[in-house]
């Protein structure tokens, strides 16, 4: 073995751990100034535990996330959802199945009626 593939070794051996230490860093520091609570809209619905590979296959379809990315849409306006028992819980929806972000989207959005 040379004594430069040893040092090239240990560079990305270096590397690495220098890596590692900053990914850790930074989650360390992202908490930062945040209270212990989680935020109203920290949790997810993206569980599909029950659902047939048919409803997932419906599911990706309709392309659903929990957030939307488009301005003044999203499911808790949106003709389809079953709203939920309260802010912090997923609701449904009467065509995508599963779990219900009420910040969500999919490309099946209808205006609710106002």
């Amino acid at each position: 073995m040379s004594v430069e593939s040893m040092n090239r070794r240990n560079f990305f051996k270096e590397a690495g751990l220098l890596g590692a230490a900053a990914a850790g860093a930074a989650f360390a520091l992202s908490a930062c100034g945040k209270s212990g609570a989680p935020a109203a809209a920290a949790f997810t619905c993206t569980d599909t535990t029950g659902l047939s590979e048919a409803e997932m296959g419906a599911r990706m379809e309709a392309e659903y996330s929990d957030t939307s990315k488009v301005a003044g849409k999203n499911c808790e306006n949106c003709a389809l959802y079953n709203k939920a028992a309260s802010a912090d819980v997923c609701g449904g929806c009467k065509v995508v199945k599963g779990p219900i972000h009420p910040k969500g989207y999919c490309k099946l959005w209808a205006a609710a009626p106002s």
